[in-house]
């Protein structure tokens, strides 16, 4: 069994920190690149670029990890060691998956399972982005048949944000009769937001949504929190 443990240092003090313990230089470890190192003197981790809720940190797991935009996939014989070099500083302070999913949510970025599922096309979901070009043009990737056409048609529903004042928009509160996900009061935005799918004539920013609370939540744009992934610059 895998036994996960987050860490989160948000913006330049995590380079600092993670810095301080690598031989290789992090600058050059930009969004959506990987490479092997040595961390805290423990060879063989893993140090991945790739942000998935949306802030600069350090994650760290006994094998395999997913989470901010600095990971480190650490042996299981030196994850101790690396832990106990991170917490010593005191710019590192430990974190639940509740204050991830916050980021994640302020990013407008999805969780399957809860946000998407094998019922969900990118299309619906506005992950669009995850099929580059080529795929597109060579249609050759899992249900392409479903997914090219519906991007030149219209879908029927279409994952939006949505923000709200007085009570939150709960996980699983019906909108317009189609599934509301995600619900989360962050700190940094100081209102509710939540996303949702919507029937796609409700899809536009800046329509009032009926939902089972007391007040109508408003789509917005997403993310909620611009995100601002390090491309080494």
């Amino acid at each position: 069994m895998n036994t996960t443990l987050y860490m989160s240092s948000s913006g330049p003090s995590m380079a600092q920190v993670l810095q301080s313990g690598l031989t290789d230089d992090l600058s050059k470890l930009t969004f959506m690149t990987s490479t092997l190192a040595t961390v805290f003197g423990i060879q063989g981790c893993r140090l991945t670029c790739c942000g998935s809720p949306g802030e600069d940190g350090v994650e760290v797991s006994l094998s395999l990890v997913s989470g901010t935009s600095v990971e480190i996939s650490v042996p299981k014989s030196g994850v101790v060691a690396v832990t106990e070099h991170l917490l010593a500083n005191s710019e590192v302070k430990l974190a639940g998956l509740g204050a991830r999913d916050s980021l994640r949510l302020e990013a407008g970025l999805c969780l399957y399972g809860n946000d998407i599922d094998e019922s969900t096309t990118p299309v619906e979901a506005t992950l669009l982005w995850t099929i580059g070009k080529r795929r597109r043009q060579a249609k050759d990737f899992p249900n392409a048949e479903i997914i090219l056409p519906q991007i030149k048609a219209k879908t029927a529903r279409k994952r939006v944000g949505l923000v709200s004042s007085g009570p939150p928009v709960r996980q699983h509160t019906p909108i317009l009769r189609v599934r509301s996900p995600v619900v989360a009061p962050p700190p940094a935005l100081k209102q509710n937001i939540a996303m949702g799918y919507v029937d796609a004539p409700y899809a536009k920013n800046g329509t009032p949504i009926q939902v089972e609370v007391r007040k109508k939540p408003v789509v917005t744009k997403k993310p909620f929190m611009p995100t601002n992934y390090y491309s080494g610059q």
